[in-house]
């Protein structure tokens, strides 16, 4: 598991909006140093996700539409697309071949531990709080 580049750059993008304010989507991208190419399909995401709203025209642009104290990074990594398993056999629909043959794998079980702490941590801090607390 890892934050992908794209949700790093959703992270970017967002930070720009907070303002509140309607930013034309170059200016967003430029001002945090995210790809134009990339930043387009990236904030299409984020519009599809209730995140910010996007105004199209002359004088559109994209301005936040959510309360970032009220999305976890969890949410915004789901929203993403990223898989937040640390195993593929963390996702239901994996068909482990250990566990096919056996009816516990303690590795598994152990990684599941582990996968809980870190889910409950990533739903834990607010994206409000991770752009702004020091």
């Amino acid at each position: 598991m890892m934050i992908t580049r794209e949700t790093d750059y959703a992270l970017r993008l967002l930070r720009s909006l907070t303002d509140e304010e309607l930013h034309p989507a170059p200016e967003s991208a430029e001002k945090e140093l995210v790809p134009q190419a990339v930043s387009y399909k990236i904030l299409k995401t984020l519009s599809k996700a209730g995140y910010i709203q996007i105004l199209r025209g002359a004088d559109g642009g994209c301005r936040l539409a959510a309360d970032l104290e009220k999305i976890s990074l969890y949410d915004l990594m789901i929203a993403m697309g990223d898989n937040c398993g640390i195993n593929r056999c963390m996702d239901s629909s994996y068909q482990c071949p250990w566990r096919e043959k056996h009816e516990i794998c303690e590795v598994h079980c152990k990684l599941a531990k582990i996968q809980e702490i870190i889910t409950a941590e990533l739903q834990a801090h607010s994206l409000q709080e991770l752009l702004y607390s020091s």
